[in-house]
Protein backbone atom coordinates (compact mmCIF):
# COMPACT_ATOMS: atom_id res chain seq x y z
CA UNK A 1 0.00 0.00 0.00
CA UNK A 2 1.36 3.28 -1.13
CA UNK A 3 1.85 5.86 2.35
CA UNK A 4 1.29 9.47 3.27
CA UNK A 5 2.48 11.85 5.39
CA UNK A 6 0.05 12.95 8.02
CA UNK A 7 0.40 17.23 8.08
CA UNK A 8 4.00 18.35 8.54
CA UNK A 9 5.14 15.52 11.13
CA UNK A 10 7.06 12.83 10.86
CA UNK A 11 4.28 10.20 10.77
CA UNK A 12 3.98 8.72 7.48
CA UNK A 13 0.84 5.62 7.05
CA UNK A 14 -0.96 3.88 4.26
CA UNK A 15 -3.81 5.67 3.25
CA UNK A 16 -6.23 2.80 3.54
CA UNK A 17 -6.54 2.64 7.96
CA UNK A 18 -9.17 0.51 10.13
CA UNK A 19 -11.50 2.10 12.13
CA UNK A 20 -12.00 0.35 15.21
CA UNK A 21 -14.96 2.04 17.43
CA UNK A 22 -16.32 -2.18 17.18
CA UNK A 23 -13.26 -3.40 18.77
CA UNK A 24 -13.65 -4.39 22.48
CA UNK A 25 -16.75 -3.90 24.64
CA UNK A 26 -20.23 -5.24 24.08
CA UNK A 27 -22.19 -5.15 21.08
CA UNK A 28 -25.81 -4.12 21.38
CA UNK A 29 -27.40 -7.80 21.21
CA UNK A 30 -25.22 -8.11 23.84
CA UNK A 31 -22.04 -9.95 22.08
CA UNK A 32 -18.62 -9.68 23.60
CA UNK A 33 -16.41 -8.08 21.28
CA UNK A 34 -13.09 -8.20 22.20
CA UNK A 35 -12.12 -11.96 20.94
CA UNK A 36 -13.37 -10.70 17.82
CA UNK A 37 -11.85 -7.29 18.14
CA UNK A 38 -8.74 -8.62 18.30
CA UNK A 39 -9.14 -11.00 14.96
CA UNK A 40 -10.47 -7.68 12.84
CA UNK A 41 -7.22 -6.21 14.26
CA UNK A 42 -4.46 -9.03 13.62
CA UNK A 43 -6.44 -9.50 10.03
CA UNK A 44 -6.04 -5.44 9.27
CA UNK A 45 -2.48 -5.92 10.02
CA UNK A 46 -1.63 -8.75 8.61
CA UNK A 47 -3.37 -7.32 5.38
CA UNK A 48 -0.72 -4.18 5.02
CA UNK A 49 -2.95 -2.02 6.90
CA UNK A 50 -1.02 0.01 9.16
CA UNK A 51 -3.26 2.56 10.96
CA UNK A 52 -5.72 1.69 13.45
CA UNK A 53 -7.83 4.45 14.64
CA UNK A 54 -9.55 4.39 18.14
CA UNK A 55 -10.75 6.20 21.42
CA UNK A 56 -11.05 6.14 24.60
CA UNK A 57 -15.03 6.46 23.60
CA UNK A 58 -14.74 2.77 21.99
CA UNK A 59 -15.64 0.80 25.17
CA UNK A 60 -14.07 3.50 27.59
CA UNK A 61 -11.07 1.90 26.89
CA UNK A 62 -11.51 -1.38 26.46
CA UNK A 63 -10.45 -0.75 22.21
CA UNK A 64 -7.29 0.90 23.11
CA UNK A 65 -6.28 -2.35 26.01
CA UNK A 66 -7.15 -4.85 23.41
CA UNK A 67 -4.97 -3.02 20.40
CA UNK A 68 -2.22 -2.93 22.93
CA UNK A 69 -2.70 -7.07 23.55
CA UNK A 70 -2.13 -7.64 20.07
CA UNK A 71 0.76 -5.36 19.15
CA UNK A 72 2.68 -7.63 21.03
CA UNK A 73 2.99 -9.81 18.18
CA UNK A 74 4.27 -7.22 16.09
CA UNK A 75 6.65 -5.01 14.93
CA UNK A 76 5.75 -1.66 16.61
CA UNK A 77 7.43 0.83 14.37
CA UNK A 78 5.79 -0.43 11.84
CA UNK A 79 2.22 0.19 12.78
CA UNK A 80 0.58 4.01 13.27
CA UNK A 81 -1.99 4.08 16.49
CA UNK A 82 -4.39 7.05 16.19
CA UNK A 83 -6.72 7.44 19.37
CA UNK A 84 -8.39 10.30 21.24
CA UNK A 85 -9.43 12.24 24.14
CA UNK A 86 -11.71 14.79 25.43
CA UNK A 87 -15.07 13.11 27.30
CA UNK A 88 -14.38 13.46 31.02
CA UNK A 89 -15.23 9.91 33.32
CA UNK A 90 -15.50 12.23 36.22
CA UNK A 91 -18.27 14.18 34.79
CA UNK A 92 -20.67 12.68 33.12
CA UNK A 93 -18.57 11.92 29.98
CA UNK A 94 -19.11 15.59 29.12
CA UNK A 95 -15.82 16.92 26.69
CA UNK A 96 -12.72 18.27 28.32
CA UNK A 97 -10.17 19.95 27.31
CA UNK A 98 -8.24 21.38 30.12
CA UNK A 99 -4.55 20.65 29.57
CA UNK A 100 -4.21 18.80 32.90
CA UNK A 101 -6.89 16.74 31.70
CA UNK A 102 -5.53 15.87 28.03
CA UNK A 103 -2.24 15.14 29.49
CA UNK A 104 -3.27 12.45 31.85
CA UNK A 105 -5.80 10.97 29.23
CA UNK A 106 -2.34 10.96 27.03
CA UNK A 107 -0.70 8.83 29.76
CA UNK A 108 -3.31 6.67 30.23
CA UNK A 109 -3.93 5.83 26.74
CA UNK A 110 -0.37 5.17 26.73
CA UNK A 111 -1.13 2.53 29.54
CA UNK A 112 -3.92 0.76 27.94
CA UNK A 113 -1.97 0.49 24.79
CA UNK A 114 1.30 -0.76 26.17
CA UNK A 115 3.19 1.42 24.33
CA UNK A 116 5.69 4.40 24.81
CA UNK A 117 4.59 6.59 22.01
CA UNK A 118 0.86 7.60 20.11
CA UNK A 119 1.57 8.14 17.00
CA UNK A 120 -1.74 10.68 16.23
CA UNK A 121 -3.31 12.15 19.23
CA UNK A 122 -6.86 13.82 18.80
CA UNK A 123 -8.70 15.52 20.48
CA UNK A 124 -12.04 13.99 20.24
CA UNK A 125 -14.64 17.04 20.68
CA UNK A 126 -14.25 20.41 21.78
CA UNK A 127 -15.25 21.51 25.30
CA UNK A 128 -17.18 25.30 25.66
CA UNK A 129 -14.58 26.73 27.49
CA UNK A 130 -11.08 25.63 27.03
CA UNK A 131 -8.83 27.85 24.60
CA UNK A 132 -8.13 25.95 21.69
CA UNK A 133 -4.71 26.98 21.57
CA UNK A 134 -4.03 26.33 25.13
CA UNK A 135 -5.48 22.64 24.76
CA UNK A 136 -3.57 22.03 21.33
CA UNK A 137 -0.21 23.55 23.43
CA UNK A 138 -0.25 20.95 25.99
CA UNK A 139 -0.39 18.39 23.19
CA UNK A 140 2.44 20.16 21.72
CA UNK A 141 4.80 19.79 25.12
CA UNK A 142 3.67 16.13 24.78
CA UNK A 143 4.96 15.91 21.15
CA UNK A 144 8.29 17.28 21.93
CA UNK A 145 8.47 15.00 24.90
CA UNK A 146 8.15 12.10 22.06
CA UNK A 147 4.74 10.78 23.88
CA UNK A 148 2.70 11.63 20.21
CA UNK A 149 4.48 12.14 17.09
CA UNK A 150 1.69 14.39 15.43
CA UNK A 151 -1.30 16.28 16.71
CA UNK A 152 -5.18 16.33 15.98
CA UNK A 153 -8.67 17.53 16.14
CA UNK A 154 -11.92 16.02 15.88
CA UNK A 155 -15.21 17.72 15.60
CA UNK A 156 -13.90 20.86 15.69
CA UNK A 157 -15.70 23.70 14.02
CA UNK A 158 -13.71 25.81 11.11
CA UNK A 159 -13.68 28.91 13.74
CA UNK A 160 -12.31 26.34 16.43
CA UNK A 161 -9.88 24.66 14.36
CA UNK A 162 -8.04 27.90 13.32
CA UNK A 163 -7.94 29.27 16.89
CA UNK A 164 -6.54 25.52 17.75
CA UNK A 165 -3.84 26.14 15.17
CA UNK A 166 -2.46 29.36 15.74
CA UNK A 167 1.09 28.40 16.02
CA UNK A 168 0.57 25.91 13.69
CA UNK A 169 0.66 22.75 15.39
CA UNK A 170 -2.09 20.78 14.20
CA UNK A 171 -1.19 18.05 11.69
CA UNK A 172 -4.60 16.10 10.99
CA UNK A 173 -8.53 17.04 11.56
CA UNK A 174 -10.94 14.16 11.55
CA UNK A 175 -14.62 14.96 10.99
CA UNK A 176 -17.91 13.92 9.66
CA UNK A 177 -17.71 13.18 6.15
CA UNK A 178 -19.39 11.40 3.17
CA UNK A 179 -21.21 11.12 -0.06
CA UNK A 180 -24.50 12.56 1.78
CA UNK A 181 -22.78 15.22 4.34
CA UNK A 182 -20.26 16.92 2.03
CA UNK A 183 -20.18 19.95 3.92
CA UNK A 184 -15.97 20.17 4.55
CA UNK A 185 -15.67 20.01 1.06
CA UNK A 186 -16.07 23.86 0.78
CA UNK A 187 -14.28 26.30 3.65
CA UNK A 188 -12.74 23.60 5.45
CA UNK A 189 -10.83 21.85 3.22
CA UNK A 190 -9.26 24.78 1.68
CA UNK A 191 -7.84 26.03 5.04
CA UNK A 192 -6.79 22.33 5.83
CA UNK A 193 -4.82 22.06 2.43
CA UNK A 194 -3.54 25.85 2.95
CA UNK A 195 -1.68 24.66 5.70
CA UNK A 196 -0.59 21.18 5.03
CA UNK A 197 -3.27 19.41 7.91
CA UNK A 198 -4.51 16.15 6.66
CA UNK A 199 -8.15 15.23 6.79
CA UNK A 200 -9.53 12.22 7.74
CA UNK A 201 -13.49 11.16 7.55
CA UNK A 202 -15.55 9.56 9.75
CA UNK A 203 -18.86 8.17 9.07
CA UNK A 204 -17.73 7.38 5.04
CA UNK A 205 -20.62 4.94 4.82
CA UNK A 206 -23.21 6.81 6.70
CA UNK A 207 -23.02 3.76 8.89
CA UNK A 208 -24.19 1.32 6.34
CA UNK A 209 -26.31 3.57 3.82
CA UNK A 210 -24.00 4.01 1.44
CA UNK A 211 -23.14 -0.13 1.03
CA UNK A 212 -25.99 -0.98 -1.44
CA UNK A 213 -27.81 -3.03 1.76
CA UNK A 214 -30.43 -1.22 2.24
CA UNK A 215 -33.24 0.07 0.29
CA UNK A 216 -36.97 2.01 0.57
CA UNK A 217 -38.13 0.21 3.52
CA UNK A 218 -35.25 1.28 5.82
CA UNK A 219 -35.94 5.07 5.99
CA UNK A 220 -36.27 5.15 9.53
CA UNK A 221 -33.06 3.96 9.92
CA UNK A 222 -31.32 6.66 8.37
CA UNK A 223 -32.87 9.32 9.87
CA UNK A 224 -29.99 10.80 11.78
CA UNK A 225 -27.96 11.49 8.36
CA UNK A 226 -30.79 11.76 5.77
CA UNK A 227 -34.23 13.15 6.15
CA UNK A 228 -37.65 13.03 3.58
CA UNK A 229 -36.46 13.58 -0.06
CA UNK A 230 -32.72 13.22 1.00
CA UNK A 231 -33.34 9.48 1.50
CA UNK A 232 -34.73 8.97 -2.09
CA UNK A 233 -31.62 10.81 -3.59
CA UNK A 234 -29.40 9.07 -1.48
CA UNK A 235 -30.87 6.04 -2.75
CA UNK A 236 -30.47 7.30 -6.67
CA UNK A 237 -26.77 7.56 -5.92
CA UNK A 238 -26.02 4.33 -4.56
CA UNK A 239 -27.64 3.04 -7.79
CA UNK A 240 -25.03 4.78 -9.61
CA UNK A 241 -22.50 3.30 -6.92
CA UNK A 242 -24.25 -0.03 -7.66
CA UNK A 243 -23.50 0.30 -11.55
CA UNK A 244 -20.15 1.33 -11.24
CA UNK A 245 -19.07 -1.32 -9.17
CA UNK A 246 -20.33 -4.29 -11.43
CA UNK A 247 -18.13 -3.13 -13.86
CA UNK A 248 -15.39 -3.56 -11.85
CA UNK A 249 -16.78 -6.69 -10.00
CA UNK A 250 -16.72 -5.26 -6.58
CA UNK A 251 -18.51 -4.58 -3.74
CA UNK A 252 -20.98 -0.70 -3.31
CA UNK A 253 -18.75 -0.42 0.14
CA UNK A 254 -15.85 -0.91 -2.34
CA UNK A 255 -17.00 1.30 -4.72
CA UNK A 256 -17.83 4.00 -2.15
CA UNK A 257 -14.42 3.74 -0.20
CA UNK A 258 -12.36 3.83 -3.89
CA UNK A 259 -14.36 7.00 -4.68
CA UNK A 260 -13.30 8.81 -1.19
CA UNK A 261 -9.50 7.47 -1.89
CA UNK A 262 -9.45 9.30 -5.15
CA UNK A 263 -11.12 12.59 -4.06
CA UNK A 264 -9.33 15.59 -3.62
CA UNK A 265 -8.98 16.39 -0.08
CA UNK A 266 -9.21 13.34 1.90
CA UNK A 267 -5.72 11.94 2.70
CA UNK A 268 -7.00 8.16 4.80
CA UNK A 269 -9.58 6.56 4.73
CA UNK A 270 -10.38 4.64 8.44
CA UNK A 271 -13.47 2.42 7.97
CA UNK A 272 -14.82 0.04 10.27
CA UNK A 273 -15.13 -3.80 10.65
CA UNK A 274 -17.13 -5.74 12.84
CA UNK A 275 -15.03 -9.08 11.90
CA UNK A 276 -11.74 -10.19 9.67
CA UNK A 277 -14.48 -10.87 6.73
CA UNK A 278 -15.59 -7.13 6.33
CA UNK A 279 -11.59 -5.98 7.27
CA UNK A 280 -10.65 -8.38 3.52
CA UNK A 281 -13.51 -6.75 1.88
CA UNK A 282 -12.20 -3.50 3.10
CA UNK A 283 -8.54 -3.95 1.68
CA UNK A 284 -10.55 -5.01 -1.69
CA UNK A 285 -10.99 -1.64 -1.99
CA UNK A 286 -7.22 -1.12 -3.34
CA UNK A 287 -8.00 -3.60 -6.40
CA UNK A 288 -10.84 -0.40 -7.58
CA UNK A 289 -9.44 2.17 -9.98
CA UNK A 290 -12.37 4.29 -10.73
CA UNK A 291 -12.03 6.14 -14.35
CA UNK A 292 -12.66 9.88 -14.28
CA UNK A 293 -15.85 9.60 -15.82
CA UNK A 294 -16.18 6.65 -13.21
CA UNK A 295 -15.91 9.10 -10.73
CA UNK A 296 -17.64 12.14 -11.50
CA UNK A 297 -20.44 10.04 -12.25
CA UNK A 298 -20.80 8.89 -8.53
CA UNK A 299 -19.87 12.95 -7.90
CA UNK A 300 -22.50 14.37 -9.47
CA UNK A 301 -24.90 11.74 -8.24
CA UNK A 302 -24.45 13.05 -4.98
CA UNK A 303 -23.82 16.49 -5.65
CA UNK A 304 -27.16 17.68 -4.01
CA UNK A 305 -26.18 17.13 -0.32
Amino acid sequence: MTQIQIGTSDVYTTRLGLGTNKVGGTSRAGVDQEQSGREVVRTALDSGIQLLDTAYMYGQGRSEAVIGEVLKDYDRSQVVIATKAAHDPKHDMQPNNDPAFLTQSVDDALTRLQTDYIDIFYIHFPDATTPKAEAVGALAKLKQAGKIRAIGVSNFSLAQIKEANVNGDIDVVEDHYSLIHRAPEGEEMAYLKAHHISFVPYFPLASGLLTGKYGAADRARFARFVEGAQFDAALQGVAVLRDVAAAHGASVTQTALAWYLAAPGVDVMIPGARNAEQVCGIVGTLDVQLTDAEFQAIDQAFKQF
